[in-house]
């Protein structure tokens, strides 16, 4: 029976997780009551269309939402897009974008309800997907955090500032005032690979469902950061990824889905991640970041295209152009988007790691006007197909390697002796 996704309390110390690697072969404080149809799309009245509207409903009920209307979407679709064909609906796109992004999830800050509210629906997604759940509490990865304090220089001038931070342990818990205590989880789900070779690596696919909470607003008005593309968006393209894998063959390695926390202040979520890996990291063959692909991005060709971070850093890119996969390098190196994701972490560990995106410097970024309303639900199922190609073709192909000085440096490395940039 799978894991029923609910979250547990925790303070203090917790029990060791279980090992599921041993499963593998070694080898806003108002409510939105906004309409999610896509305009000039009906609804057939049955079929797909009509479990989505169920399911959408469920969500938006057990988000707190209230319904004005649901999505309908069309018939079946193949599990791995071939190039030409669409089989993410872009109506359960917007359906599900607007239940992450909504006002109730007050912005999804991590270690608050809203993010926690915002963790219990990605699980239910993952349930839904047909995943095993693999966290140490069902489906949940529980990360110990808390309110700490920190001495930063500003201005040349040092001051004590309090955030959200990640502890060494559960047990450090026990030494920090209940009140400044703080929830945490990621939520991670695994699909099993069906080759005895290749079952015992993994494809990372992930997306942070953390964003910035609630702030004060100077202009006045709204005050929720709902974060629609960044990264509601790449969360609802990790599940949607999820849902075809399942359906299509096997994958030959295994996939672990992950939805992270805690990526916008210092990448908690994934920090303790790879402190706890839920399959050990030395059996992690390539990890695909999925990040704010909202809205389309006229230097990767416009809608239904998107770009790759760190492109030329390994063979990734090139075995999805050689397959013709429309995820074109990212043509803003001085933007340095390689560094700015989770993705990074998992490089500086030596895994081929990138993040796909279509973030075109729209200035909703970090800004109370990234909302659903402002996203292209048809890009978005554009580019989740060619990210379930992309996929396939990383789950069931050889592994990407990191080419001569393409693999970041850690701490320490210098870039003639270790080949690292």
């Amino acid at each position: 029976m799978s894991a029923s996704p609910c979250i547990r309390g925790f303070s203090g110390s917790a029990p060791p997780a279980p090992a599921f690697s041993a499963m593998i072969p070694n080898t806003r404080a108002t409510t939105n009551s906004r309409v999610t149809r896509l305009p000039g799309r009906g609804c057939d009245g049955g079929g797909r269309g009509q479990e989505a509207n169920t399911r959408i409903a469920a969500l938006l009920l057990a988000g707190g939402l209230s319904i004005a209307a649901v999505a309908c979407s069309g018939g079946g679709a193949p599990a791995s897009p071939s190039p030409g064909t669409q089989a993410t609906q872009p109506d359960e796109v917007y359906g599900l974008l607007s239940v992450l992004a909504a006002d109730s999830m007050m912005g999804r800050a991590t270690g608050e309800p809203g993010a926690l509210k915002a963790a219990t629906v990605i699980a239910r997604e993952m349930q839904r997907a047909g995943l095993e759940a693999a966290g140490d509490s069902g489906w949940f990865q529980r990360v110990p955090v808390a309110i700490v304090s920190r001495t930063v220089n500003r201005n040349g001038q040092q001051q004590t500032i309090e955030r959200i931070g990640l502890l060494q342990d559960f047990a450090s818990l026990d030494t920090i005032p209940a009140a400044r205590r703080r929830r945490a989880v990621n939520v991670v789900g695994v699909l099993k690979g069906g080759d005895p070779q290749l079952a015992g690596e993994y494809i990372l696919i992930d997306a942070h469902y953390d964003h910035v909470g609630v702030r004060a607003n100077p202009a006045g008005g709204d005050s929720i950061f709902n974060g629609a593309d960044d990264d509601a968006s790449g969360v609802v393209a990790v599940l949607e990824i999820a849902k075809a894998m399942a359906r299509g063959p096997a994958p030959r390695r295994t996939l672990v889905f992950a939805a992270t926390t805690g990526e916008e202040v210092g990448l908690l979520g994934t920090n303790w991640y790879i402190q706890h890996p839920v399959i050990p990291l030395d059996r992690m063959a390539a990890n695909l970041e999925i990040e704010m692909i909202g809205r389309p991005d006229s230097l990767a060709g416009g809608p239904g295209r998107a770009w790759l971070t760190g492109y030329e850093r390994s063979t990734m890119g090139d075995m999805l152009a050689s397959n013709g996969i429309p995820i074109v390098p990212d043509r803003r190196p001085d933007q340095r988007f390689f560094q700015r994701s989770d993705n990074i972490a998992f490089a500086r560990m030596s895994i081929p790691a990138h993040t796909l995106s279509s973030f075109n410097l729209h200035s909703d970024y970090h800004r109370p006007g990234d909302e659903v309303e402002k996203t292209d639900p048809r890009h978005m199922a554009s580019v989740i197909d060619a990210a379930i190609r992309a996929v396939r073709l990383l789950a069931d192909g050889p592994k990407p390697e990191w080419k001569p000085r393409g693999r970041p440096c850690r701490p320490g490395e210098e870039p003639e002796r270790d080949n690292c940039s």
